[in-house]
Formats: C-alpha cells, structure tokens, sequence
C-alpha cells in the first residue's frame, strides 16, 4: 500500500509527484502506455513555459519533469488505469496488465483532449501549422493568415487573441450562425482582422511539411473551394478525462471534477483533482504544474491527519514494493 498514487503523467501529474516525493510521501505514479507525458508530447517549440527564456521542445519538457520526479523518488509505470475504487479510507487502482495498486490518497490528474476534426493529415500537421491552443502557438504565425475552427466562445475568444499575431484570420464555421455570447461575438464581428465564412466545414488539409491550405465544403450547396492558410486553429471544444470516475467523484455541468473552492479536494476524502480535470478555462501547462503542487500540498495534509498505525503500514508497505522507473522516451 502506497501513501499516494498520482495518476496522469503530465505537467499536472509530475508536479504533483516532485512535491509529493519531497514530502517523503513516496509517490507511484501511473502514466499512460501510449500517452505518456500528455498533450505537450505532440507540441513542437514550447516558448512560455517560464525558465526557458530560449523555448524547449514539449517532449523535452516533460522527459525533464519525469526525471526531476524520479529523482526524488516517484516511481513511474507505463501503463494504463482500467479501474478505480476511491470509496472507503484506502483506494484501489487497477491497471490493464491487471496489477492493482492502494494507496491512501489519490491524485486524478488525467487532463483533457481536444476535439479534433477527425480528417486526414490533422495529426500528421500538428504541431506544422495544426493547433488547438491559441496561447501556445499564436506566436509563431506572425504577419501570417490563418483561420479558427469552431462558433462557440473559446473560438471567437481564439480568433480574437490571433490578431495580435496574424494578418488576416478567418472563422470557419458549419452553422449560420455563431453558438458564442454576443458580447464574445461582437468583439470578434468588430475586428477588422477577421473575415467569418459561415456553412462551411473543413474537409482537407493541405501540405506537405507544414499547412498551405484547407479544403472547405458548404454544408447548404456542397460546393467546394480552397483557401490558402498558414495555420488552422481547432477550437471545437475539449473533454476532460474523467470517465473513469463517473459515478464516484462529483462533476461540473461542463464535466471537469468539481474540488472544494481553491484547492485540489474532490467530494470522497484522500482524492484529489489536478490540472485539466478541473479546468476548463485555462488549460496551459504552467496552470497545469501549479494546480498539481496545490494536489501534493493538500494530499501531503491529509496524510498528516490519517492515523499513525495507518500511515506505518502505508510506509513499510512501500519499503517492500518493487516497481522497476520506465521511461517516457528512449
């Protein structure tokens, strides 16, 4: 039996893990078998992440972070969760090759995933030109012309922001009309920088190394055209990972994990939520990282509260696991 077991191997996860193995708590922490490291593993150029005044590469980051957790003694495993059970003062982890893990406290830090368009080329061009994060790439397109996908607030709220940066930015939207507040829908209606192209789906994207263009067709007359871009911006929306708590944590209307005012404290004692599962808004990495040292900080608390007997066995349990480190990258 661990004191903790943090599950989800991004900045959220890792964080939680350095804070929690330099509490002595003695982390095991689950990363995915294929996922491993999260979204910023798919990113190129990582360029706000602070300490990094040059940038780092996103995979680079978060190898970095695995290793700093790591060396204050979080054990990683490659492998995915099948099933949880967070009721009652000891948990239960199961993973896929059937090993099950407890712990006294858990850390939910699986993030989300954005919605993608589903067509050809979107994952070979992330990354080249192929974005789902405003704040993180708006930077590299420059006197470029590019275009946001979506109608709903995060995208005018995206377009919006890309005129800092570009030329020219188009909306491409299915419907006729926007799903955006008026207020979101007007501040982008009023900028001269962008152009709407309503009833219009993406149904290609072009280029060889990186975007040169999409192809749009209308969805009234199915006509088909071109539009040469820089960039394509997805703004459809995420999901936060959660389902494997469905019917045991308490959710918000927009599905992230509902946590007691500032802090990481879900609705059962000894779980906790970091990163992306409970953010709907921000979802940077930054974010990300300072919302899994509040989980460590407030696992670290309840453990000091648990009683004495328990928190031994906990700790003379962990002195016998044997749980070979993995790595996220050869």
């Amino acid at each position: 039996m661990r004191q903790t077991i943090i599950i989800g191997s991004g900045p959220a996860g890792y964080t939680a893990a350095i804070y929690a193995a330099r509490a002595n708590l003695s982390p095991l922490l689950i990363a995915s078998s294929v996922e491993a490291g999260g979204e910023l593993m798919k990113t190129t150029e990582v360029e706000n992440y602070p300490g990094f005044p040059e940038g780092i590469q996103g995979p680079e980051l978060m190898v970095a972070m695995q290793a700093q957790a790591e060396r204050f003694g979080t054990d990683v495993v490659l492998d995915d969760v099948t099933n949880l059970d967070l009721t009652g003062e000891i948990k239960t982890v199961t993973l896929g090759n059937g090993d099950k893990h407890e712990a006294l406290s858990v850390i939910f830090a699986t993030g989300s995933a954005y919605r993608k368009l589903g067509i050809a080329d979107e994952e070979r061009l992330s990354g080249y030109g192929v974005s789902w994060c405003a704040t993180c790439d708006g930077f590299f397109f420059r006197q470029k012309t590019i275009a946001v996908v979506g109608g709903g607030d995060s995208a005018m709220e995206e377009a919006t922001f890309l005129t800092k940066f570009a030329d020219k930015v188009y909306v491409i939207h299915r419907g006729s009309t926007l799903r955006a507040s008026k207020t979101m829908q007007d501040r982008a209606f009023d900028n001269p920088k962008i152009e709407f192209l309503f009833t219009k789906t993406v149904e290609h994207i072009y280029g060889d190394t990186a975007v040169s263009g999409v192809g749009l067709v209308d969805t009234v007359d199915g006509t088909e055209t071109t539009l040469d871009l820089s960039g394509l911006f997805i703004a459809i929306g995420a999901d936060p990972r959660t389902h494997l708590v469905h019917g045991q944590l308490d959710l918000n209307s927009d599905g992230t994990i509902t946590v007691e005012g500032r802090s990481s404290r879900t609705n059962l004692p000894g779980v906790f939520a970091a990163g992306d599962v409970l953010d709907p808004t921000y979802r940077q990495a930054v974010t990300a990282a300072a919302s899994g040292t509040v989980a460590a900080l407030d696992a670290e608390h309840y453990l000091a509260a648990l009683p004495q007997a328990l928190l031994a066995q906990a700790s003379a349990e962990e002195s016998n696991a044997e749980v070979e480190p993995e790595t996220v990258l050869a």
